[in-house]
């Protein structure tokens, strides 16, 4: 019987991770996450310090961690419903008319079982699920608290000559995204 050792940091799955293999779902808007086809895990910038030297200013690590915004973006169904999930909440969070918009839109939608800070319809908590070459969920990136701050255009043009449908671009804000590895005993 041959006893194969494995040596400490060798690597044992020589597969690649695929940019297709990914699913993302959002509790506030489901028909932008069935249409998702690109979302990205955003950056993460620690700031430093800077401690005066008598030859060079010397960085040390700082405190707080800058994250980048979460940009998803998503085919745009013929009836426009699930652009419009975000646009309403755009305006639901801005209230371009008046403050009985803001209200008519969080009352609509509320979802009693979340935290007290969601119940307002104002944030989503989304879910990306990032699959192995064999499309088995490995990681879930999980994001708190997103809102949105920008919805792209739909631009229409009779001169195009090739059918390409439509995309949009939403970038939201959220307080925290964790990575989760869903082999390990705490997911």
């Amino acid at each position: 019987m041959v006893v194969k050792k494995s040596i400490v940091g060798q690597i044992e799955n020589r597969n690649f991770l695929a940019p297709t293999g990914f699913q993302f779902i959002m509790n506030r808007a489901p028909k932008v996450s069935y249409f998702g086809n690109m979302v990205s895990i955003p950056s993460m910038t620690l700031g430093t310090l800077s401690v005066p030297n008598y030859l060079k200013d010397i960085p040390l690590p700082g405190e707080t961690l800058d994250f980048e915004d979460l940009t998803l973006r998503f085919l745009v169904d013929e009836k426009l419903e699930n652009y419009m999930e975000i646009q309403h909440w755009l305006r639901g969070l801005g209230f371009p008319e008046s403050l009985s918009e803001t209200y008519k839109y969080q009352k609509e939608k509320s979802d009693l079982s979340q935290p007290a800070r969601s119940q307002l319809n104002l944030y989503s908590d989304g879910t990306l699920t990032v699959l192995d070459s064999n499309n088995i969920p490995k990681f879930k990136v999980i994001f708190e608290n997103m809102f949105p701050v920008s919805l792209t255009t739909l631009d229409f043009d009779a001169t195009q000559t090739d059918l390409e449908y439509f995309t949009a671009e939403v970038t939201f804000k959220y307080t925290i995204y964790n990575i989760l590895d869903m082999n390990a005993d705490d997911c």
